[in-house]
């Protein structure tokens, strides 16, 4: 197999935006893959990780066709699907909402990704932009519905959302199949004044896959992001969400939950970076590793000089279902500014043997009363969610726990 790195530049030249692309390469070789001695990285399984195992998508596949994608349509004002960053359909015209995909990124800014090298190699070879706007006091009807399928490739879809002022939308990322694949995805969103966005993130993908994903949001005055992702595939599966408040009155609500079994490893970081006064952040972290599975939740509240009457808060709470699985929590708080509210707490354990004990006791057996617990530690991220999302996605996540022994 042709080296990464020589396939990557083969295919930057062949761009009508080379020199942009060239860039982004360069910056990547400049940074260099990570390593476990990083502190970002140190949770990381990089010894299993080779770079030149994978082949570059540089066409686009046959349309997939899965039955998530296909139940989310049904709810969908539109489906857009794509496979290994290419757009394969860009769904039914909806009024007030243009979807357009270029096949260049537009000159990105690379300054916020300077020592990401996997968001600058996405820059350099990504097949595209999907960029979706929805247009100025515009409310969606029904959840736009992205389909992101993945082969088995190295595959770099970008995902760039723009809601005019005062427009309101619910936007469905859903990601699957990836058989011994890399993903590696970028998604930007802007929320104009007063833009109210509802964004679900959900990562089935194989088990085999290695998925490295990183989202940032960028709110202005009294916009308001309610942001949930939810990891249940990938051996690797590592997912960086930033959210900025650019505006006074902006909100983020963010919730994160995931699924270990076997060896996985859920890698979840996040920063609410409050920059302009009288904003707030709230994030939920939930998750639960069985086997011999491993998570890391790091997440950071920044509030800058001048962000005055801030709220921010932050908790994280992992349940561990077997002794060899392992959670690490690492909640962090840097604050430039006096006069603001600020929370963080965090949680690791077991199953509650009260809880177990009192379903058993009335006849529930042990391994539906562990499922039934399970289930309702999730509850809370998934009913937050539009409702005929949330149905969809909990008959999923239900289809997980059924295969699922918990020790004890």
């Amino acid at each position: 197999m042709v080296p990464f790195r020589e396939s990557a530049l083969d295919f930057v030249r062949a761009q009508p935006d080379a020199a942009g692309r060239l860039a982004a390469l360069e910056r990547f070789d400049a940074v260099g893959m990570p390593t476990a001695s990083e502190e970002v990285w140190r949770y990381a399984p990089l010894d299993a990780f080779d770079l030149d195992r994978y082949a570059l998508a540089t066409t686009a596949p046959s349309a997939p066709t899965t039955s998530l994608a296909d139940a989310l349509s049904t709810v969908a004002a539109t489906t857009i699907r794509l496979g290994d960053g290419f757009v394969l359909d860009s769904g039914r015209p909806v009024p007030g909402v243009d979807v357009t995909w270029l096949p260049a990124p537009a000159g990105a800014d690379l300054e916020p990704y300077a020592s990401d090298a996997f968001s600058l190699l996405n820059a350099a070879v990504t097949p595209g932009v999907t960029t979706i706007t929805v247009r100025s006091g515009v409310e969606v009807p029904g959840p736009l519905v992205i389909a992101c399928g993945a082969g088995e490739t190295a595959s770099f879809p970008r995902v760039h959302v723009v809601l005019e002022p005062g427009a309101r939308a619910v936007v469905i990322e859903a990601h699957e199949g990836g058989r011994e694949s890399l993903v590696d995805m970028v998604g930007e969103y802007d929320l104009g004044a007063g833009a109210a966005l509802t964004l679900v993130a959900y990562q089935r993908l194989d088990h085999t896959a290695w998925h490295i994903a990183r989202t940032t949001a960028r709110l202005d005055r009294d916009a308001s992001l309610s942001h949930a992702v939810v990891g249940l595939g990938a051996r690797y599966d590592r997912s960086r969400n930033d959210a900025v408040m650019l505006g006074s009155g902006a909100e983020n609500v963010l919730r994160t939950t995931f699924f270990g079994s076997g060896d996985q490893v859920h890698d979840f970081r996040t920063r609410q970076y409050h920059v302009a006064p009288r904003t707030r952040s709230t994030l939920l972290s939930k998750g639960a590793v069985a086997d011999e599975a491993r998570s890391v939740y790091t997440g950071l509240i920044e509030i800058e000089h001048g962000a005055r009457r801030t709220d921010a808060r932050q908790t994280n709470h992992n349940l561990l279902l077997s002794p060899q699985a392992h959670a690490d929590s690492v909640p962090n708080l840097d604050i430039r500014e006096n006069d603001v509210v600020c929370a963080h707490a965090s949680s690791v354990g077991p199953l509650d043997e009260i809880q177990r004990w009192y379903l058993e006791s009335r006849g529930v057996p042990r391994r539906e009363a562990q499922r039934l617990m399970i289930r309702g530690f999730f509850l809370e991220m998934l009913d937050a969610l539009p409702p005929a999302v949330a149905e969809l996605l909990t008959a999923d996540v239900d289809a997980a726990l059924g295969a699922l022994e918990v020790a004890g």
